[in-house]
């Protein structure tokens, strides 16, 4: 499952009506049964899970020989329970930027009053990833921390001229590497290079030059060449320094770095470097990846009713040897195995395929089975099957998602999205068993009655919210995060099989209902009537952007009804490019300028709708 910090971006829905007819379905709907000769079996999910989360399979980071192994192990899994190909040879193949390399054009000349030295990339500096292309000239500014934070009376730039001048800024913050002191919102892990350069853009300066801090980090060591997917161009060209570089570069101003980074400590006052001037050029290549979804289809019985389809999906990647996504302590270099994220609901996806296609007779619409790829960098693979579907998005009736389903633990299983749609409550509860009932007596239930706790909206860190912002009713199936999330320790020993049969069978019901309606469900779109609350920005906008690699503005996906953003007039499809007249190229320089932002203050939004300019106004609700 993707990282929980995509959830914060993520307030609002798609405005766009489905070609469907669809009808409510109360709460006394007459079940199908599920019942069948082919039973949900926990020894066949057993032994998916133990492959799918192998050391052979090396974590199924997408476009990795692992992924690919995994990937043709679930088409043969299709194969024999019957299903059809449904895309070229059960594979819809996308690509996406997979990493990035050093160009040939780097350069970086220091010019002193002693001369001009010329440093060697990959050893004295390294270009960042996100770095523009074009060349960065100018005089040195030693801008400290690079913080600016009005509300501690702490400006690391303190009123000095930056624009056209290069600034080196420090990792770090004056508390070290806290992350609970009074500047942790600042250096986040994960974002604080981020929202440091645009902060240095934001304030016209030509160049960034990072050195690691002396309390951050203790090994004088340079950054490592790592990309992220959401943030592919910052705008502004960008490069970290040893710190013996940095020492050098500061000489001319009589100081030392571990000297002027005290006094970024005590006192926010930048540092002019006299006689001193960089210019550099970052030169860095993006590398293509090829991603695959598995796509098998089980055509229905009824031909009035077959070319509708229920789509049931899991993603099938993780996180390979671990990578900014990890939580471990030592988040590089170990297999990152993923049995329960997303090994379960893969496996899970494969035992729902066999027992399906057994009581193919008895299923009226079709139902596409979808493993996905790229979930884990950003619902890639969802993603890319929702902008090119095998099958038409207005003939498909319910996307169910199956995302971390191997922790069943007391019962408890969470199901997201039932308010997409006027059936799934009442249908969820009575096929769960409701006034005391046991679940079987619903149907072919599973093996105990679940405690179910729901989630309204069809958001959330998973594929359905692909399908969610197409105007289609979701589901998402979760039995709960735990202490091995996101690390090595998520292992298949620790996989409860039995308690994934038991969701599985109960997926496979909701399945077996919607697929012989002969109404589709009804969609419905998710009124959130308060504005969300917690920690992180100040503002509720009520967008939904799109988390493409775009990198010429922020694709809308959606806005929620009734809030700000649609009160402005923005709609999906409109592309950000300005908020605030702070520049948006992507996601981060979005969620930088929401940071900047205040309640009740109009802004004015720059965006391009079918490719034509608008500026619209804006007044963003305060957070409660």
């Amino acid at each position: 499952m993707k990282k929980a910090w995509l959830l914060s971006l993520t307030l609002a829905l798609l405005t766009a009506s489905t070609a469907l007819t669809r009808q409510p379905v109360g709460a006394t709907v007459a079940l199908q049964s599920a019942k069948s000769d082919a039973q949900v079996s926990a020894e066949r999910i057993a032994a998916h899970v133990r492959f799918l989360a192998s050391e052979k399979l090396q974590g199924r980071r997408t476009a990795t020989r692992g992924a690919d192994e995994a990937a043709n192990y679930i088409a043969e899994q299709f194969r024999r329970a019957g299903l059809k190909p449904a895309a070229q040879g059960f594979f819809q193949p996308f690509t996406f930027v997979a990493g990035v390399r050093l160009g040939d054009k780097n350069s970086f000349h220091a010019k002193t009053a002693a001369g001009t030295r010329a440093l060697k990339a990959g050893e004295d500096y390294m270009p960042l990833a996100f770095s523009s292309s074009e060349p960065a000239a100018g005089p040195l500014l030693f801008a400290g921390y690079g913080i600016t934070a009005p509300e501690l009376q702490y400006d690391s730039y303190g009123g000095a001229a930056t624009a056209g001048k290069v600034v080196m800024i420090v990792r770090g913050s004056p508390d070290g590497d806290n992350p609970h002191g009074r500047f942790g919102e600042y250096t986040a892990p994960g974002l604080e290079i981020q929202k440091k350069t645009l902060r240095a853009r934001e304030k016209g300066a030509a160049g960034v030059i990072f050195v690691s801090g002396e309390q951050s980090f203790k090994e004088d060591r340079l950054s490592r060449l790592r990309h992220d997917l959401n943030f592919l161009d910052a705008g502004i060209p960008s490069v970290v320094v040893s710190r013996q570089v940095a020492d050098s570069l500061l000489a001319t101003a009589g100081t030392t770095l571990a000297d002027a980074e005290k006094r970024s400590a005590s006192s926010a006052q930048p540092l002019a470097v006299e006689n001193t001037s960089v210019e550099f050029r970052a030169d860095v290549v993006k590398i293509n990846g090829n991603g695959v979804n598995v796509a098998g289809v089980l055509e229905g019985s009824d031909p009035r009713l077959a070319s509708q389809y229920v789509v049931i999906g899991a993603h099938y990647d993780h996180l390979g040897l671990g990578g900014p996504e990890s939580l471990a302590q030592r988040p590089e270099g170990d297999i990152h195995h993923g049995a329960d994220d997303n090994a379960s609901g893969t496996s899970a996806l494969i035992e729902l395929a066999r027992v399906l296609a057994a009581d193919r007779s008895k299923i009226r619409r079709s139902v596409l089975f979808l493993a996905f790829s790229g979930e884990e960098l950003g619902l890639l693979g969802s993603a890319a099957y929702t902008k090119n579907p095998i099958f038409p998005l207005k003939s498909t009736v319910a996307m169910l998602n199956m995302d971390m389903v191997g922790r069943l633990r007391n019962g408890s299983l969470f199901v997201g999205g039932v308010g997409t749609s006027p059936a799934w409550k009442p249908l969820l509860e009575r096929l769960n068993g409701s006034a005391g009932a046991p679940a079987s007596a619903a149907g072919d239930g599973a093996a105990a009655r679940f405690n179910l706790s729901f989630g309204q909206d069809g958001f959330g860190p998973s594929d359905h919210q692909s399908f969610y912002v197409r105007d289609i009713p979701v589901l998402f199936f979760f039995t709960g995060t735990h202490d091995d999330y996101h690390k090595p320790s998520d292992t298949s020993d620790k996989v409860n099989t039995e308690g994934i049969s038991q969701v599985a069978q109960f997926v496979r019901e909701v399945v077996t209902f919607v697929a012989n309606e002969d109404s589709a469900v009804a969609f419905n779109r998710v009124q959130v009537e308060t504005r969300p609350t917690g920690r992180g920005f100040r503002v509720y906008l009520g967008t939904v952007p799109n988390y493409s690699d775009q990198n010429d503005g922020l694709k809308l996906d959606g806005v929620r009804p009734g809030s700000p953003a649609e009160r402005a007039g923005l709609r999906a499809g409109d592309v950000v490019t300005k908020l605030a007249n702070m520049p948006i190229k992507n996601v981060y320089d979005y969620t930088y300028a929401l940071g900047e932002l205040r309640g009740g203050e109009e802004i004015e939004v720059v965006i391009l709708r079918e490719g034509r300019e608008m500026r619209l106004k804006l007044t963003p609700d305060k957070r409660q």
